[in-house]
Parts: structure tokens; sequence; C-alpha cells
């Protein structure tokens, strides 16, 4: 695993370098994943259509404007997974996936409008729900749509998100012949008993399937997504898991801690707490698949990501041009995202912007010609900063104040006078190691970089309470 360990004292053993039990133990507690900063939990509803409205048709002020990427939200699954924390729509009427098409041309119509001059796309992404409930006849319909209201760039990224259980192989030549050359596919776990507690039966083999049915048509990257946590799983059955994963070959590779919040997701009311890992039992499955990873010669990216060493993520990391954003981690540099459909999240210039959540509300506004914003937030120069701290130790793991000190004109030390002195703790347990104008996150403080990025949290600081957000680890 390309840690960037060498020269580093006393690190003589590369498989267990991210993993410290008594770490994990006091820092992974609860905790945001900084897919933004605020987080979106921060965003108000004063942030409204009109203040959407302003910031799209302001995005190329001076004529300069930040690459553009598009995330499309498609919220009809077939069946419910019962550890699924996303906003879905669970239906066998595929019927209802045409009226959905219609009011997502509107809204794309509505956002091109104000952007204006057909803004030029290098970016995008269909997540869920299941984006394969449209078919193929209205995939194709909605690929035109967006190309009639933006220009795709031929060398863009476009991805899109699979249930193997869902598709067959022509679908997915279908999908390559639209254009689209990222997959990511859901896997979780391949452990039937596993499956049947969470209701998601998917054998290796249909995964397979798809897989080799994406790289004969022309994706350059397949991601298998994982999670460690759920009910029933063991340390013999999960490595068994990953042995199969790692049979797939993956470009990249997502292992997401379970959430176990019932309280705020409904389907997980279906678990059983009985049923769950115990919390030492979850350490083991997280470092035996670390370890195993690193046996297959993948790269550590962050947080729960994982990447082969020549691949876009992990070249990216290694040039400094990698960025997080609402699917992760991301190599296309910093840049604007318009989200379309349901619940779906932008991000304009200096604020971020969410749709509403029903489909009731979302037809209701693009029948009154409105965007259909629900809450967003301006940031201020200060959440600009915060941001820009928390990109840099979450991405590549080190700071160089300096670059803060010129880019917000602050003296570093003075202006986050009470976060270095928590950061001083931290570097006495280990987590980071503090040099004259640098932070360094260390090779075992990097599972738990959200607790490092949590330091710079203001809104966190301020009321204390990470009930709301799963574990760090």
């Amino acid at each position: 695993m390309n840690l960037g360990l060498a020269g580093i004292a006393g690190v003589d053993h590369v498989a267990h370098p991210l993993v410290d039990r008594d770490l994990i133990r006091t820092y992974g507690g609860n905790g945001p994943r900084y897919t933004s900063y605020p987080t979106a939990d921060r965003f108000v509803e004063a942030f409204d259509a009109t203040a959407s409205r302003h910031w799209l048709a302001n995005r190329c002020i001076g004529g300069f404007a930040r690459p553009l990427g598009l995330y499309v939200h498609v919220p009809f699954c077939d069946t419910l997974c019962f550890y699924c924390a996303c906003n879905k729509i669970i239906t066998k009427d595929h019927s209802r996936a045409l009226r959905y098409v219609e009011y997502l041309e509107r809204e794309m119509k509505l956002v091109a409008d104000v952007l204006g001059a057909r803004p030029r796309v290098n970016r995008m992404h269909w997540g869920g729900g299941t984006p394969t409930f449209l078919g193929d006849e209205l995939s194709a319909r909605l690929v035109d749509s967006i190309g009639q209201s933006f220009e795709l760039d031929p060398a863009g990224e476009y991805a899109i998100e699979v249930d193997p259980r869902r598709v067959d192989a022509e679908r997915i030549a279908t999908l390559g012949r639209l254009g689209f050359n990222r997959i990511s596919i859901g896997v979780q776990d391949f452990d039937p008993v596993v499956q049947h507690a969470v209701h998601r039966i998917q054998s290796f083999e249909q995964t397979k399937l798809i897989i080799d049915a994406a790289r004969a048509n022309g994706f350059r990257s397949v991601n298998l997504d994982l999670i460690y946590g759920l009910p029933k799983q063991t340390p013999q059955g999960f490595a068994a898991t990953l042995e199969r994963v790692l049979d797939c070959d993956p470009d990249r590779i997502a292992l997401y801690s379970y959430a176990h919040l019932p309280a705020v997701f409904k389907p997980q009311r279906r678990i059983l707490d009985a049923e769950l890992p115990s919390g030492s039992v979850k350490l083991e499955l997280l470092t035996n698949a670390i370890e195993r990873f690193d046996r297959a010669g993948y790269t550590y990216i962050g947080m729960d990501h994982f990447a082969k060493p020549d691949d876009e993520l992990a070249v990216a990391q290694r040039q400094g041009r990698l960025t997080r954003d609402f699917q992760g981690y991301a190599c296309g540099g910093d840049g604007d995202l318009v989200g379309l459909g349901v619940s779906a999240i932008g991000k304009i210039g200096p604020t971020y912007m969410q749709n509403v959540k029903t489909l009731d509300d979302y037809y209701a506004a693009l029948d009154e010609g409105r965007l259909p914003t629900w809450r967003g937030i301006q940031l201020t120069p200060d959440d600009l900063m915060r941001r820009a701290v928390i990109q840099a130790l979450a991405c590549h793991f080190s700071l160089a104040k300096e670059s803060i000190e010129i880019a917000y004109l602050v003296d570093f030390d003075r202006h986050f006078a009470a976060e270095m002195k928590d950061l001083a703790r931290l570097e006495a347990d280990g987590l980071v190691e503090l040099e004259p104008g640098w932070i360094h996150v260390t090779p075992r403080g990097r599972l738990l970089v959200r607790a490092v990025c949590a330091v710079f949290d203001k809104y966190l600081r301020e009321t204390r309470d990470r009930s709301r957000y799963s574990r760090v680890v």
C-alpha cells in the first residue's frame, strides 16, 4: 500500500501502520464524512430558489468559470436494502420513471437557461436509488436531453451506479454506447447469511458478469462498494468476500463502515441490534480488509477509499490534484456542480444548494416554473478557509499553513489558536505531526482523518453534538 512511509522512523512493516486500536477506541466515535464543508446538516431553508438562481447566473464572474460537473439523482429502487440510508423510493412500477425524466428535463432546462451559453460539463455522475431503473430508452432520452442543455466534454468522466441484480450485459453495452465510462457496483458482502440479513441477495456470478461486460464495453474504471459492520458478518465470512472482490480485480474499492441509525433511517429498524458485530469484531473486519488490500497492491486514498497505484485517484493524490465532494474522492480538480433531481446537492462558487426531498414537492416546484431548491448555504470567508484546510487534510494528509495564509490573508496560528491547542493533544496521541509551517497526519492517524478534520469544523466546535453522524471507524 502506498502510504508514503519512506523515511518515517520506526516503520518497518507496512501492513499495520493504518490501524492503531487504542487510537481508534479514543477517536473513532461519531463525526462528519466531510463530503462538503459546512456539512449538509448546516444548510438553511433561507437559502431558496431565488438564491440558487442568483448564484447560477453569476457563476462566470469576469468571464472566468471553474469546471462544471453534473449529479443526477434517480430515487427509484425495485427492492429495499435494510442498511440503506439513501433517499430512495421503493417501487416496481417502472412507469413512474417517465414522469420523473420529464421533470428532470424541465429542471435542467431551467438551470441551463440561467447559466447561459450551453455550459461545458467535464464530469457527470448518476446516483440513487438505482439509476438503471430508467431502462434503456429513458436513459438514452435523458443523456440526449442533457446533451442539448449542456456541452459534454468528449474526454470527460461519466459515471453511473449499478445494481448487478437489475441489469445484464446488454444493458451495460447500452450504457457504454451512451458515453458512460466509469461504473460503481454495490457488493456490500457476498456472504449469503449476511445478504439475507440485509435483504440483498446478489451472487458473485451476477456481479462478475457485469464487471466483465463493463470492461468489454469501454468502461475505463470499475469501483466496488463494500460495507463492514453489517449484521451476521464474521471475520471468516468477510475474508471470503474480500477474496472474491479481489478476483474481480476492481480499479477502486470503497469500504464503508455501516452506520446503524434506525431512529433516522427507518429501513434499518428491520436489522436486529443483537445480530450486529461487536466493536472488536468490526475492527477486525476493517483490519483484515486493509491488510488484504495492501497485499493485493492497492493504495489507501483516504477515509473509505482504495485504488490501484495507476488509477487516476492515486495519481491525482500523488500530484496534489485530489479533491473530495459528494461522490467521495475525485481527480478532476475543484469545480462547480449542478445537482438534478430530488434531494440532489449542487455547489456553485461559494455556495451549496440542495433540492427538495419528495417527488410531490419536486414536481410542484417545477410546475410553478421555479428551481426546486429546498435549502443551502452561502459560505463566509471563514467557511471557505476552513473548507480549504479540511480538503487538504482529507485528500493529502498534509497542510502547508503558508498556503492558507497567502490565500486568505491570515496568520494561521493566531486565527486557529484554539484549533492548534487541540492539535497538540492529537500530536501527543500520535495522530498528527506538527512542524513549523506544516500539519501532517501520521500513517496511524489516516484512518481517523475525519477526527483531525473535525478540529477545524467551527459548527461542530460550537455544538459538540455528533450523534447525527456515523462513526469515524
